[in-house]
C-alpha cells in the first residue's frame, strides 16, 4: 500500500507540473485542457500495476483533496478482482471526445465513448489479467455500495473450544462432511470395518477420548450426513454401501456406540453420496446415488414415495430444495443444472453449461427463486453466477475468483441474504451479498487462516449467539480436529439487533409428508430469537422400525399402495428386542452407580 501511494504521488505530481495543451489524438475535444498521451496512459498502468491485491478493503483516490482539480468523473471496478474495490477519476477530456477510438496501450487498450457513457479499459499488469469496467461520471460518488455487513468478520474461537484428537474421513468425495444443529455436531470419520460418523454434544470440546462412542451402522464409508430440521435429534446418513440410514441421538449424546439405526432405506444400486431433508415438510428425506437416481422417501413410513430415473444421464453432484420445497434443482456431469418439480416428475427448466469448465459445478437456490452456482472456466479458473430460473439464457451476473482446484460449495442465508463460499483444499471463506440491484452478487469480504478445510459444516441461525452479533458460525474440519468460526457484525450495543436478525426458519414444520404429496405447498414456519431460542427436549420420530421391504423402491409416483402385512414372528422378535435393550439399559444404570460408590 505504501510503495503503491508512493507511485501514485509521484505520477500525479508530474502530471499537475505539466503545461496542458491540445494533444493531436484529442483534438475533437473542444474547450478542454488535456494532457500528453503517453503520460495519459502511464497514469492508468501505473495505477492498475501498483494497486494492491488482496483484502485491503475500499480504496478511494477520489478522497485525496489534491487530486479535484486534475481528476473528475470516472469510477473504475476491478471486476476480476472483488475484493479490490478501486474508485479512480480519470482527467475530463477523456469523458468529452466525440467518437468512440480504440486506443492501443502497452499491455492494453481505451474504448472512449462519448460523453458519459460507459468505458472498457483492459489492462494486463503485474502477470495478471484484470479488466476494468468503467461507470459513467453520475454514478462515481457512489463508489463503495452501502450494506450493514460490509464489515462483517470471521474470528475462530480459542484452541480449549475446539474439537481434538479427531481423526476426519480421508474419503475423497465433495460433501461437507460435517452437520451441525442447536444440540449436535456430527462429522465423518476413519473407521475400520464399514463407514461410520461421530456425534458430539455442543459443549463436549477439547480433546476426546479414543473410546468415543461412533454410529458406525454402515458396511462402507459415510459419504454424507444430514440432521433433520425438524428434529434435532434425528439425523440421515448416505453410504458407499448403497442404503439410506435414519437414526436417533438421545439428549446428551452417545453413551456407547451404536449400530442400529431408526429405519434403513435400500433402493440405489450404487453408492449414495447426496442427503437432504425438506425444508418444510415433516419426515420427506431426498437421497440422490451414483446410479444417477433421485428417491424422495417417506421415512415415517419407511418406504420409497419419489423415484426420478430418467431425469439424469450422469452422476448428480449437487441437489439443492428452494425455499418452500415445491422444487429443486441439481448439477449434473452432464453439464446441465435442472430444476425439477419432484411431484409431476416434470423438469421445469435446464441450463446446458453454466459454466465452461469440466470440473463439478454446484448449485443453490438463493433469494426470489433465483440460483447460484459455483464452477470453472474454460482456463480452469473457479467462478460463481447468478440465475433466473425463467430466463436462463443468460446469467444475472457471472464473475471470476481465482485458479485454485478446489470445488466451492455455497451455504446461503435467506434471513440477510449472505452466500458463503468454502472449498476444500481452501483455506479461506469468502462472503457474497445478493441483492436486487446489478451486479446482484456483491462481495462482502474473506476470512483467511493459515490451515486448509477438509469440510465445513453451517449452524442455523437458530443456533447462534444473538448477543454477541453472530450471524453465522462454520464448524471447520481440519485433519486431525474441528474448529467453529464465528461470523460477526461489529456493532457497539450489546441489545437485540432486530434489522440483523428477521423472523427466521424454526424447528416445527409447515405439513407433514401427506400434505406435501398431495400437493400442498407451504413457506416455512418461522420464529423470533429476540428472546433467544432453546432447544427442546427429544422429540419422538414415528417410524416403523426395520421393516422395509428389501426389494427396490417403486417406480411409480403413488403413495396409495397398502402397506407392510404384520407377521406375529417377526412382532415377537421385535418385541424380544425391545425387552433386551431396556434390560441393558438398566444394567448399565446399574454398573454407573456401582462405580460412582467405587469412586467415593
Amino acid at each position: 500500500m505504501a510503495a503503491f501511494s508512493l507511485a501514485l504521488f509521484l505520477v500525479l505530481s508530474f502530471l499537475v507540473s505539466l503545461d496542458l495543451y491540445p494533444g493531436s489524438e484529442l483534438d475533437r475535444i473542444k474547450d478542454f485542457p488535456s494532457i500528453p498521451e503517453p503520460v495519459f496512459y502511464s497514469l492508468i498502468s501505473s495505477v492498475i500495476a501498483l494497486a494492491p491485491v488482496g483484502n485491503q478493503g475500499a480504496l478511494r483516490l477520489d478522497h485525496i483533496p489534491a487530486l479535484s482539480m486534475l481528476l473528475s468523473g470516472v469510477g473504475v471496478l476491478d471486476c476480476a478482482f472483488p475484493i479490490l474495490s478501486l474508485s479512480m477519476v480519470l482527467h475530463t477530456p477523456l469523458a468529452a471526445v466525440g467518437v468512440p477510438r480504440l486506443r492501443p496501450t502497452q499491455g492494453g487498450r481505451c474504448l472512449c465513448l462519448k460523453g458519459a457513457s460507459a468505458r472498457f479499459i483492459h489492462c494486463t499488469a503485474a502477470g495478471r489479467s484484470k479488466r476494468i469496467r468503467e461507470v459513467p461520471a453520475t454514478m462515481s460518488r457512489k463508489v463503495v455500495r452501502t450494506s450493514k455487513f460490509r464489515h462483517v468478520y470471521g474470528q475462530a474461537v480459542k484452541a480449549d473450544q475446539c474439537y481434538d484428537d479427531i481423526r476426519i474421513s480421508q474419503t475423497t468425495w465433495d460433501s461437507n462432511f460435517c452437520t451441525v444443529n442447536p444440540k449436535f455436531v456430527a462429522m465423518i470419520v476413519e473407521a475400520s470395518g464399514g463407514g461410520a460418523f461421530m456425534v458430539l454434544p455442543l459443549s463436549k470440546t477439547g480433546r476426546l477420548d479414543k473410546s468415543q462412542p461412533l454410529v458406525c451402522g454402515h458396511t462402507g464409508p459415510v459419504l454424507d450426513i444430514e440432521w433433520c430440521p425438524h428434529n434435532d435429534n434425528v439425523i440421515a446418513s448416505g453410504s458407499e454401501d448403497c442404503s439410506v440410514m435414519v437414526w436417533e441421538v438421545p439428549d446428551g449424546g452417545l453413551t456407547r456406540s451404536i449400530t442400529e439405526p431408526i429405519v434403513t432405506l435400500e433402493g440405489h444400486s450404487k453408492r449414495v453420496g447426496i442427503i437432504s431433508w425438506h425444508p418444510t415438510a415433516q419426515n420427506i428425506l431426498l437421497s440422490a446415488g451414483c446410479d444417477n437416481v433421485i428417491i424422495i422417501w417417506n421415512v415415517g413410513k419407511g418406504e420409497a414415495v419419489i423415484t426420478l430415473d430418467e431425469t439424469h444421464p450422469d452422476m448428480i453432484y449437487s441437489v439443492s430444495w428452494n425455499y418452500d420445497g415445491s422444487l429443486f434443482c441439481t448439477s449434473c456431469k452432464d453439464k446441465k443444472i435442472r430444476v425439477i418439480d419432484p411431484r409431476n416428475n416434470k423438469i421445469v427448466a435446464e441450463k446446458d453449461k453454466p459454466h465452461e469448465g469440466s470440473r463439478p459445478v454446484r448449485t443453490i437456490f438463493v433469494s426470489d427463486g433465483k440460483i447460484f452456482t459455483t464452477g470453472f472456466s474454460r482456463m480452469s479458473e473457479r467462478q460463481v453466477a447468478l440465475w433466473d430460473p425463467k430466463n436462463f439464457d443468460e446469467a444475472l451476473t457471472l464473475q471470476e475468483l481465482d485458479t485454485s482446484s478446489g470445488v466451492l460449495i455455497p451455504f446461503f442465508d435467506p434471513d440477510t441474504g449472505i452466500v458463503y463460499l468454502c472449498g476444500k483444499g481452501d483455506s479461506s471463506i469468502r462472503y457474497f451479498e445478493i441483492t436486487d440491484e446489478a451486479p446482484y452478487v456483491h462481495y462482502l469480504s474473506m476470512y483467511s487462516s493459515k490451515e486448509s478445510q477438509r469440510g465445513m459444516g453451517y449452524m442455523p441461525k437458530r443456533g447462534l449467539e444473538i448477543n454477541k452479533c453472530e450471524i453465522a458460525r462454520f464448524y471447520k474440519l481440519h485433519e486431525r480436529k474441528c474448529e467453529p468460526i464465528a461470523m460477526t457484525v461489529p456493532r457497539k450495543s450489546d441489545l437485540f439487533q432486530e434489522d440483523l436478525y428477521p423472523d427466521t426458519v424454526g424447528p416445527d414444520p409447515a405439513m407433514d409428508a401427506d400434505e406435501w404429496l398431495g400437493g400442498k405447498n407451504a413457506n416455512p414456519i418461522l420464529i423470533s430469537l429476540k428472546d433467544g431460542y432453546v432447544p427442546s427436549k427429544s422429540r419422538e420420530l414415528k417410524v416403523t422400525k426395520n421393516i422395509l421391504d428389501i426389494k427396490g423402491p417403486r417406480r411409480s409416483h403413488s403413495s396409495n399402495e397398502a402397506g407392510f402385512s404384520k407377521d406375529p414372528a417377526l412382532e415377537k422378535l421385535t418385541e424380544e428386542i425391545r425387552l433386551l435393550k431396556a434390560t441393558v439399559k438398566e444394567q448399565d444404570r446399574r454398573i454407573s452407580e456401582l462405580e460412582e460408590q467405587v469412586s467415593k
